[in-house]
């Protein structure tokens, strides 16, 4: 009766480890903001470590994003854009390395370009942080396509921060 119950227990054990392993960790949805005018609106965008922007970035590290998003045309190459406003007026383009702005390489669970309509698909973004000033930014990402139309577009509130070991100069006057 004993060993029955131990063979169940381990059967049971082995069954639950070999579901964890599959089961893939999905982050929670964050609540991103649409871009101006009529673009594209991605299905969802996952920030890692935020939920509700805006969201707290660390300068000098790769902040991923995953972002679920859907066709309406047949796209042979998709690239990210991405443009940075700080104090309420003042917009840049970020400029991003080839391999980093290049959406068809990062697709995510098997896909890859061409892409067909109505096909969707998950893009990991890995946006790169520079060593900036710690202000807030609202960032737009735009992945356009090789006609130059917009395949999705979003805003996400962002704060670049300090890492946690991060060196703070502070002077004292009082000595």
């Amino acid at each position: 009766m004993q060993q029955r119950v131990l063979i169940s227990l381990s059967i049971l054990l082995v069954i639950f480890f070999l579901n964890g392993i599959q089961a893939e960790e999905k982050l929670p949805a964050t609540e991103v903001k649409r871009c101006s005018g009529n673009k594209p609106f991605p299905l969802e965008v996952r920030v890692a470590g935020c939920v509700v922007p805006p969201c707290n970035i660390i300068k000098g590290t790769t902040q991923s994003f995953e972002i679920d998003f859907a066709v309406d045309k047949y796209i042979t190459q998709l690239t990210t854009l991405v443009k940075a406003t700080t104090l309420g007026f003042i917009t840049v383009p970020y400029e991003l390395p080839p391999d980093v702005a290049a959406v068809c390489p990062n697709l995510m669970y098997g896909a890859y370009c061409p892409l067909y309509p109505t096909e969707d698909v998950t893009y990991l973004f890995k946006f790169p942080i520079g060593d900036y000033p710690e202000v807030g930014v609202k960032i737009e990402i735009y992945l356009v396509d090789q006609d130059k139309d917009i395949a999705t577009c979003f805003v996400c509130d962002i704060k670049v921060k300090k890492g946690p070991g991060s060196t703070r100069y502070e002077l004292n006057y009082l000595n």
